[in-house]
Order: C-alpha cells, then structure tokens, then sequence
C-alpha cells in the first residue's frame, strides 16, 4: 500500500514509489508494529538534503534492501521540516548517543516509540569504517529477536534521560544586561575569523542572528569593532561562492572556511534572513554592496521561491542534471573557461573568468569553478560586466533546474514578510511590500484557524495536516509587526496580537520557560524544548522578540514580562555560547534600549507623513516599532493621544509609552533613531 501518496510534503512525495512499505509518522504505524511485534525503523529528512537522496537511491530504491525492511520493520518516514517536534526530540537522542547529528537521521525504536539504536546515512556497503544499511538492520533485527529485554533496558533509559532535560531557564534568572551583552561581543571576537570573516572554521554557515546582534549592538552602544566584524562578514559572504553571483542568493553553507565552495541548497529561511541583515548593513552604513545583496537576494526569494498562492516554497536542491543524465551537485551554478568560451566568445570570457576567479584547475570538482568576485579584480567595466552577467544567466537558465520543495512552511514565511516588507520600503521598492502582503495574506487564509491556531505547512493553498510549532508562532508574528510598521495596516498588529496570546496561553511553562509545542500537542517521548539558535531563530527567542515589538506597540504589560522572563536564557547562554544565539542577543539590544516606539500621526497620503514615516523605519535604534497614521487610530494604540503639531503630521519618540517632544522635522527624527 502507498501509504505516502495523499501527503503534502515534497519530501514523503519523493519516496512514494520507493519498494520500501513506508508510512507516515501517525499512531497507526505503532499500533502495527505492535501487533506485528517488530521495530519501527524512522528515517528523517528533507527534499533539498544531497544525503538524504543519496541515502535514498542506494537503499530504499533497493528491491533487496527494501524486502528485508518490509519482513523485518515498519518503515516512517519524516520529513524534519513539517515534523521539527518530531526531529528535534530523536536528534537530541542521536546526539546523545552519537556525540554528532545530521540526516538523513535513521533511528530504530520500540512500538512505544522509544529510541534504541542511532545513526544517519548508513552506506549500502561497508565504508569508512561505518557498517553497511543491510548489516545494520540485520544487527538491530537480530538484537530485537534474540535480546529483548537488554533493548528495552536501552530504551527505557534513553527516555528516562531526555526527559530529565527539561529547561528552567525563565524569570528567576533575571533579563540579559549591559555586562553580558559586552561578554557575548568578547566571545564572538575571539570566536572571529580576521581573515576571512565569519565565526569559527569549516564548515562556515552565513550567521545572519549574529550579524543583526552585532548590528543592533554597535547602533546602542556605538561599537566600531561590531559594526567591523558585521561588515566584514557580509562582504566577505557577498563575494564568495556561497552567494549565487548571476542569480543572487545564498547557499546554506560553505564548505570551507573562505566561503569559497558552497553546500549548494538554497534556503528560504536563510535568504529571508539575509536580506533582512544586509538592509539592516545598508541602513547603517549605506553600502552600496549591501543594498546590491539586499536588493537581489529579494528579487531571488520572489523569482525562484514564490508559489502561485504568493507564498514562498521552502528549498531548492543542491542537485540537479548535469546535461550526461547524472544527478549532480552544483551541476546549474558551476563553470568552466572552455564553458565560458561557448557561451561569451575569447575576450568576454577571458574577462568574465578574471572577475569570477574561474581558473583551469578549478576550485570545486572536476575542473569547474564556483564564480566569487574576489578583492583586487582591478578597475571594473560596469557595463561590460552586467552584459556578461545577463548572458550567462541566460546560458544557465537553460540547463537543467535543481528540484524545487514547494511546501510553504509558516515559520519561514514569516520571515519572509518581514525581510521583504522591510526591504522594500527601505529601497522604495512597492512591488517587494505588496509580495509581502500577499504571502501574510496566505498565511491567514490557509495557515491560520478561527481560534488563531496555526498549521505548519501547506501545499498547493492546502493546509497540511500538521500543527504550528512555537517558531511558527514567533516568526509569522515578527512578519506581520513588520508589515503593520512598513503598511500602516492594524490588521497586522492584532494578527499578531492573537497568534502570542496563544503562545502565552499554550506554549509557556514555569518561570517563563518556552517550550516547542502546544500544551496540548500529540505528546512525542519528551515535549522539546529548545532555546539555542540553529539556522533560524528558536521557537524561544523569536516568540521572545514578538512578544517584547508587541508590548511597545501595546503597551500590554504581560507581553513585555513574558519577553523578559523569556530572555532569562540569554543571561545564561549569551556570555557562554554567543554563536547559537544570536537572535536571542539581538532582542536582548532592543530590551536595553527600551526598545524605542514611534508614533507617526498624519494623513496617509501626506507627503510629510510619508517623508517622517520613511524617516523611522530608515532608524537603527535596536527593535524600534513604528506606527502611522490617523491621529488617535483604533489601529495603533501608539497613536493614542498624539496629535498633529500645528495642523501637520509629527512623529513622536517613545519608551514605554512616555515621548520626548514631538518633531516635523525628518531630519531630527533620524537622529533621534540613528539613522543616515
């Protein structure tokens, strides 16, 4: 039976056809492998993961392979981005048990769903002195068959630890100060690659949360070292491999330390992230390098990832066709000088290959060259560049396309809006605001239930059958409040008013811990629970950052004590740990600085209105809110008791709602929010 193919998930598609007798993750699944008293094999991934397909052409499209399985297992399959409660719990488990992670994640468990053996890819024959996927299954079968109770002793104590792993890290530990953001910025120095920017060594990941800390840090503060690191990581990214130099956009990680040879998948969330950080970089400095990425990696998100519902899908595959019929990594991005020759004729491409550092020898695999911008390409000819650039990606838009994962994953969506909406009324670019709009929109409409409850994904404009988990909840809150600052459109503000009363209500423990899932979520092995930031924000410090914009927009006293008891854990993790959570620091700024509310009052058609309104969300005050328009609006209850200054708009600059003197001056607002 193909149990996979009514699902919504890219992903599950991808393996509907396998020999492999595969079921979702539903309780139907463990009431057959109790009745049939075997073992649950899980396999975890995502459609844009190069192992995962690797993994999934060597085994699971394996008659034999797929046999054994079907005798001696019931078979589940996860897809990690529309089950992240479900990855997180048995990833704490094979990190635990492993001292390393990574999918596809393979875990054998009981009927009870109790873990008991542990790994990730497993080759189809010994390798490395990693066992066989055949040689696995036999061991985990024969152990299952001939010790079961040792097995059941296993698990027993797997779960007994995990769920002694439960966090108190809430109100007690008091609100990050002055000393510990000065520790974690001593941290991240020392954590500092001078050389070729970024933190740490290879493999390097873009570390956008940490940039925007270092951003909001160097505005309250006035630290140059920083706004230095900030800068320097994002040039250092912008003309490397990891960004995708024709099309715009960024790959999900280096390979390298000179981020040089990306990992070549590409990732809304990362991209959303991105953008948001260089119009951030923009906004501080005015880098025309910053507005560039800022502006293209928009343009990449709306062109490659939007569906036709105007949301955002989540992936594209680091494989693709490389012309030979083999499915290759990198095959759609990468060149060669002969390559450039057919394409540009001698000259050009011998210009092309000097700018994009494409060399014989290559700097990826098989003589092909990943195309960077490196320092020192001497004087640039412009418009003979941007005509190269334009042919190439018209040569490479012929070949085959890297597969595409077009589920529409809340959580990331939401970043979406608010990178897009901010990006566009930055760079006076409408068209970005309304693609904004239009995925909000999406998000009530299909994502969103009567009682404010989310759903996780959808497909299609049909929602998946999954519930939203706290970072979906954070996140879409995060865009609307951004959209609700750039639109004047209060709709948003109470769209995001609903989606955290349901995380107070169903999402917050003792103390003001957090926790991933709603109270009343099917309950998994433990109720995880998360507090570090990995390739996005955590559940926790984005439902933190919502909850504090909305108490400054509000004035709701419960919204803000949640965000400070929230930000407990970054007292705790941010001196120790600065790297994994970045977001968390970032907000920590914006608690510091109050954050700053602006109330714009003025007609919205006003061209003052519109030059003092551009003016506060051009500022770089950390987490500033910003609200516009009527006088005393229902919409904004900024706006409350802030009138027009003789007879003309004005904007008022606030903390916890007690205002300096109003100003008409948009030029004294800036430097009021530290704006250029």
């Amino acid at each position: 039976m193909n149990r996979l193919a009514g699902v919504t998930s890219p992903y599950l598609l991808q393996h509907a056809e396998n020999p492999v007798d595969w079921w979702p993750w539903e309780p139907e699944a463990f009431e057959e492998a109790r009745r049939r008293d075997v073992p649950v094999l899980l396999s975890v991934g995502y459609s844009a993961c190069h192992w995962c397909h690797v993994m999934a052409h060597e085994s699971f499209e394996d008659e034999a392979t797929a046999a054994y399985l079907n005798e001696h297992f019931v078979s589940v399959k996860v897809d990690r981005e529309e089950r992240p409660d479900v990855d997180a719990v048995y990833m704490e488990a094979v990190q635990a048990a492993t001292g390393h992670g990574g999918w596809p994640m393979t875990v054998f468990l009981t009927p009870d769903a109790e873990p008991f053996y542990f790994g990730t890819y497993f080759p189809p024959a010994p390798r490395h002195g990693m066992p066989s996927f055949r040689q696995v299954l036999e061991g985990v079968a024969a152990a299952w068959r001939d010790r079961r109770d040792e097995v059941g002793e296993v698990a027993g104590n797997i779960v007994r630890e995990l769920s002694g792993r439960s966090l108190a890290l809430g109100g007690d530990d008091g609100v990050p100060g002055e000393s510990e953001l000065a520790q974690a910025l001593l941290g991240l120095t020392r954590e500092y690659d001078e050389r070729h920017g970024g933190f740490g060594g290879a493999p390097k990941f873009p570390p956008s949360m940490t940039v925007e800390f270092l951003l909001r840090h160097h505005a309250r503060t006035g630290s140059e070292g920083a706004l230095q690191m900030a800068a320097d990581t994002c040039e250092a990214m912008a003309r490397g491999g990891i960004y995708d130099q024709l099309g715009g956009g960024f790959a999900r990680y280096s390979v390298d330390r000179e981020w040089v040879v990306p990992h070549f998948e590409k990732m809304l969330y990362d991209n959303a992230l991105l953008c948001r950080v260089y119009t951030h970089l923009w906004r501080a400095t005015g880098s025309d390098l910053a507005r560039r990425v800022a502006l293209e990696t928009a343009d990449f998100m709306v062109r490659e990832l939007r569906t036709p519902e105007g949301g955002f899908a989540s992936a594209l595959d680091a494989d693709s066709d490389d012309g030979t019929g083999r499915h290759v990594e990198g095959a759609y991005y990468v060149w060669t000088p002969k390559r450039l020759r057919e394409v540009l004729g001698e000259d050009d491409a011998a210009y092309a290959a000097r700018f994009y550092g494409v060399t014989e020898e290559g700097t990826f695999e098989e003589g092909a060259s990943v195309l960077q911008m490196p320092q020192g390409a001497g004087v640039v000819d412009a418009e003979r560049l941007d005509r190269i650039r334009r042919r190439l990606l018209a040569a490479r838009d012929e070949r085959a396309r890297p597969g595409r994962d077009d589920k529409v994953v809340a959580a990331w969506n939401g970043l979406a809006v608010a990178a897009l909406a901010e990006t566009g009324a930055c760079f006076d670019r409408p068209d970005l605001v309304e693609r904004a709009t239009e995925a909000a929109d999406l998000l009530v409409r299909v994502h969103l239930d009567e009682g404010g409850r989310l759903a996780r994904t959808s497909k299609d404009g049909r929602t998946g059958a999954n519930a939203g988990v706290l970072e979906d909840y954070g996140d879409v809150a995060e865009g609307f409040l951004a959209l609700a600052a750039v639109t004047g459109e209060g709709v948003w503000l109470e769209f995001a008013g609903l989606l955290l009363d349901i995380v107070l209500d169903r999402f917050q423990g003792e103390g003001g811990a957090l926790y991933d899932t709603a109270h009343d979520a099917e309950p998994l092995i433990r109720r995880p629970q998360d507090p570090t930031d990995n390739a996005a924000p955590s559940g926790w410090t984005a439902a933190a950052g919502a909850l504090l914009s909305y108490a400054a927009h509000t004035g709701s006293e419960a919204h803000r004590t949640a965000a400070e008891r929230a930000l407990g854990v970054v007292r705790a993790l941010g001196p120790r740990a600065p790297r994994f959570i970045g977001w968390g620091l970032a907000v920590a700024e914006a608690l510091l600085d109050g954050p700053r509310e602006v109330a714009v009052a003025g007609p919205a058609g006003d061209a003052a209105t519109r030059a003092l309104h551009r003016a506060a969300l051009l500022g770089t005050a950390p987490g500033a809110v910003v609200a516009v328009g009527e006088p005393d609006s229902d919409e904004f209850p900024l706006l409350r008791d802030r009138p027009l200054v003789d007879g003309g708009p004005a904007a008022y600059v606030c903390r916890h709602f007690t205002c300096d003197a109003p100003t008409t001056d948009p030029a004294r607002l800036a430097r009021q929010l530290g704006g250029h």
